[in-house]
């Protein structure tokens, strides 16, 4: 797995040996950040990702994070709970050199710390089928994470069920393979 674009293009990141973190596929991720990117999603009020504060929630790797930095968001705060994927996404930091622009929380992203400062963009990467991804929002806003106009990009399975949570709206979804991309404005 590598960087796409941006000022760590090509770089590898290292990847779990088992199964239990499934990383966003490079194909996948080189399509969110072309949205990203385009401007597609953006209006009046939504940060685009140069200067961005990013959370990349579920971080695994820290794949999601790493490549915004790589594409000039500002700062970007990782959240994951597994021992295993922690120190990966450690390493994967480290090795970028972006030791100054990264926090890394070992925390449940269903039951967060309050945010020190609201996040422009979130990336919201759980576990497939198990349901997460509403809870998740509920907990991450509650927590004072999301900014106004914030733009959420929700990585599901593509049959998994998705209800849009109140205080939310749907700007897009796409399909990539096994994987479905919702792109959400938090509308606080």
């Amino acid at each position: 797995m590598r960087i796409v674009a941006g000022r760590h293009r090509g770089r590898s990141l290292t990847t779990p040996a088992d199964l239990a973190v499934r990383p966003t596929a490079d194909r996948t991720r080189e399509a969110l950040f072309n949205i990203l990117t385009s401007g597609k999603l953006s209006d009046e009020g939504m940060k685009r990702l140069p200067g961005a504060r990013v959370l990349d929630a579920f971080a695994g790797t820290g794949a999601l994070g790493l490549e915004a930095l790589s594409r000039g968001a500002e700062q970007a705060t990782f959240m994951e709970n597994y021992a295993p994927a922690i120190e990966i996404c450690r390493a994967n930091i480290a090795a970028l050199g972006e030791g100054e622009r990264a926090e890394l929380l070992a925390c449940d992203v269903l039951h967060p710390r309050p945010a020190p400062a609201a996040c422009d963009l979130i990336f919201l990467d759980p576990p497939y089928n198990q349901g997460l991804a509403e809870q998740a929002l509920a907990s991450l806003r509650a927590a004072g994470w999301m900014a106004p106009d914030a733009l959420v990009s929700v990585e599901l399975m593509k049959s998994e069920p998705f209800a849009l949570p109140a205080g939310f709206s749907e700007l897009d979804a796409r399909t990539y393979g096994k994987a479905k991309l919702i792109f959400l404005r938090f509308d606080g």
